[in-house]
């Protein structure tokens, strides 16, 4: 049985932060086109929470070796049989959800977290690190769109945006975990690349994926778009310089989801 202390464990084994950012912006999204937004909320959430939990399961064992603090299970504060549970029970209902959907959508989402599950069971410790990312990312907004009657693909902007914005996301949130990283056998991409490029590289394509949907907008670029790209361009500037002074720092995670978070304003926004 888990008490109060082992359900807030679980909360941060499940990697609260990023897992609520990827089902509010799927939500958002599948509201903004006429989706049913509840139950691909819902569906994203459970397997948001699998990948969270899949992810400090498969890295117990590294994560107790560099001592990391932020994880549960390093900590003590949960063991590996807790976590890989509730991963597998998330997982379920991530089936049950998704099909929910329909077949096109349920396989489709299907799709996009075996992609992740794949990241946290081997691409992670290889150059293709960042190709779950760009599949899994560029893959949710047809989630919501092939929910629809009739269904259909998102718009290649869009997931094309998405994909940019995964990619980024994942350079950012390695930063901090570098060295750790390579000190347990894990070389991804970002590790390959060196924290420099690896900074330029996530605030390049978080900038291209702002960029693409606001000029991408039917009619061109409106003047709340172009404040959009300029409050992206500040976030990923602002992640640039703390990734370059206080490399420890997990901001430039925060501000590589507050850029998607604007790209996606921008998505629902304009339609």
């Amino acid at each position: 049985m888990v008490g109060a202390r082992g359900v807030l464990a679980l909360v941060r084994a499940a990697h609260a932060a990023p897992a609520i950012a990827v089902t509010a912006f799927a939500g958002a999204y599948s509201w903004a086109v006429g989706a049913p937004a509840w139950l691909v909320t819902a569906a994203v959430l459970a397997g948001q929470l699998s990948i969270g939990w899949s992810n400090d399961w498969v890295d117990a064992a590294r994560d107790r070796a560099v001592g990391r603090t932020d994880k549960p299970i390093a900590t003590g504060a949960l063991d590996v049989r807790t976590v890989r549970t509730a991963a597998l029970v998330a997982v379920a209902a991530c089936v049950v959800l998704s099909f929910a959907l329909g077949a096109a959508a349920g396989v489709m989402h299907l799709v996009t977290v075996a992609s992740a599950w794949s990241y946290n069971l081997w691409l992670k410790s290889t150059r293709w690190s960042w190709a779950p990312y760009a599949l899994s990312f560029g893959l949710l907004p047809s989630v919501a769109t092939l929910a629809l009657d009739p269904p259909r693909a998102a718009p290649v902007t869009t997931t094309v945006a998405a994909a940019l914005l995964g990619v980024g996301a994942h350079l950012a949130n390695v930063l901090p975990d570098l060295e750790d990283d390579a000190a347990t056998g894990v070389v991804g991409l970002p590790h390959r690349l060196g924290r420099r490029r690896t900074t330029l590289g996530a605030v390049a394509l978080l900038l291209a994926a702002t960029a693409l949907v606001v000029l991408g907008t039917p009619g061109g670029a409106t003047a709340v778009g172009i404040a959009a790209l300029v409050l992206a361009a500040a976030l990923a500037a602002s992640a640039a310089w703390v990734a370059a002074r206080r490399p420890s720092r997990r901001y430039p995670f925060l501000a590589a989801i507050g850029v998607a978070a604007v790209t996606v304003a921008v998505l629902v926004t304009t339609g």
